[in-house]
């Protein structure tokens, strides 16, 4: 969408919009713009119960991840400076909702379910990113760059960890460490600086209690 329509539209409309997107990223109803990364040609054998699971609770909390990263992107561009800042935050929660509407996909395929806390996560990160964002634009942008960095790391850990067989959920997670990749590059080169130690410290443990609870609830 173009920086004149956006600057066109009216306050109650934006509002509108970014409050479905909240209740969408919530419930699990999220649209899907890009087609679940195709796995089809890999040999997938039927996984074991334990099996299926494992690889669910790694789906719960990547599912997790991404309403956090839903309510980081809303609040952060709520308080951006620039609509060129703006534009590019709204580009990065579009890819965002695919991933979102992936790991519902693969859940519901896994005979499972999202995290009964998603209210919480979400309003969690939606208060860190209003910090964040009235920080200023340069501390906002770092703060996605860190984000993104952990979550490739995250991602790193579940291709580890996720059943060999189970290409369909391993081609989700590697599409979504790509596009995070790309985010966290963005951020940078929009001028994000790199965050004090104990800042980074502090996301990490919240991101351990976030994904240890995930896991099972």
């Amino acid at each position: 969408m173009s920086s004149f329509a956006k600057s066109s539209q009216h306050p109650i409309d934006g509002f509108i919009i970014e409050f479905d997107r909240a209740l969408r990223s919530i419930v699990g109803a999220t649209p899907m713009r890009r087609p679940v990364p195709d796995a089809s040609t890999m040999n997938e054998t039927e996984l074991s119960a334990e099996e299926k699971k494992h690889a669910a609770g790694l789906m719960r909390v990547n599912h997790v991840g991404e309403v956090c990263a839903q309510a980081l992107y809303q609040s952060q561009k709520l308080h951006a400076k620039s609509d060129d800042l703006k534009n590019k935050l709204e580009h990065a929660a579009i890819e965002e909702e695919d991933h979102l509407a992936w790991c519902e996909r693969r859940l519901e395929e896994l005979d499972s379910r999202p995290s009964l806390l998603n209210p919480v996560w979400y309003a969690g990160s939606f208060v860190l990113g209003s910090i964040a964002g009235l920080a200023g634009d340069k501390i906002s942008l770092g703060f996605v760059a860190e984000t993104e960095k952990q979550v490739e790391h995250h991602l790193d850990e579940h291709l580890k960890e996720l059943p060999s067989n189970d290409h369909r959920s391993r081609a989700i997670v590697a599409q979504m460490r790509a596009d995070e990749i790309a985010h966290g590059q963005m951020a940078i080169q929009e001028g994000g600086v790199e965050l004090p130690s104990a800042v980074q410290k502090v996301m990490k443990t919240m991101a351990k209690v976030m994904t240890v609870t995930a896991y099972r609830v």
